[in-house]
């Protein structure tokens, strides 16, 4: 997720102040990893330095003066750049897992076991995602839809390891 990019995004919708920001990326974005306040405050220092937002109005608050950030020329363009250019279609090769996979044939440990634990700790995600689906708004149910969608093709995977284990394993001993 680009950070900057979104607040970007959400100071196009319109002006804001950091805690707004912070506020409405936990709403739509975070989902269970809440942006901290540093990282906000920081994100917004580099998009003012580097000319993509400018400090509006300045508003007395409790402790500190509240600032409301407004987007730029310079933001805007280059927002819309990244919002209509498509996101690259790498596929998630699950690259620590087939390691892990491959290293314990190599070393003759229980791959197997392995395999199977991992299907155990995709299926517990999966019923947690379910249940977010069945319970959360309609932001939850499309994150949901998402998450359960990769994980059932990570499990698809899994299976199809699974049961060519031998085939692989004498692949790489040799």
């Amino acid at each position: 997720m680009s950070v900057p990019m979104t607040l970007l995004g959400l100071l196009e919708r319109e002006p804001s102040h950091g805690y707004d920001l912070k506020r409405d990326y936990d709403t739509f974005f975070s989902r269970g990893r809440s942006l901290p306040f540093g990282q906000v405050y920081a994100t917004l220092g580099r998009l003012v330095r580097d000319g993509k937002i400018v400090v509006g109005e300045v508003e007395p608050g409790v402790g500190p003066e509240r600032k409301r950030y407004v987007i730029t020329d310079r933001g805007a363009t280059d927002f819309e750049s990244w919002l209509t250019e498509p996101v690259e279609a790498e596929p998630n090769l699950q690259t620590v897992l087939f390691t892990k996979v491959v290293l314990a044939l190599m070393l003759d440990r229980p791959a197997e076991e392995y395999l199977d634990t991992q299907r155990a700790t995709h299926l517990r995600r999966m019923k947690e995602l379910t249940d977010l689906k069945r319970n959360g708004n309609l932001v939850d149910a499309m994150l949901a839809d998402h998450g359960l969608f990769h994980l059932d093709a990570d499990l698809h995977w899994i299976d199809t390891t699974a049961a060519r284990l031998d085939a692989l394993r004498k692949v790489v001993k040799g």
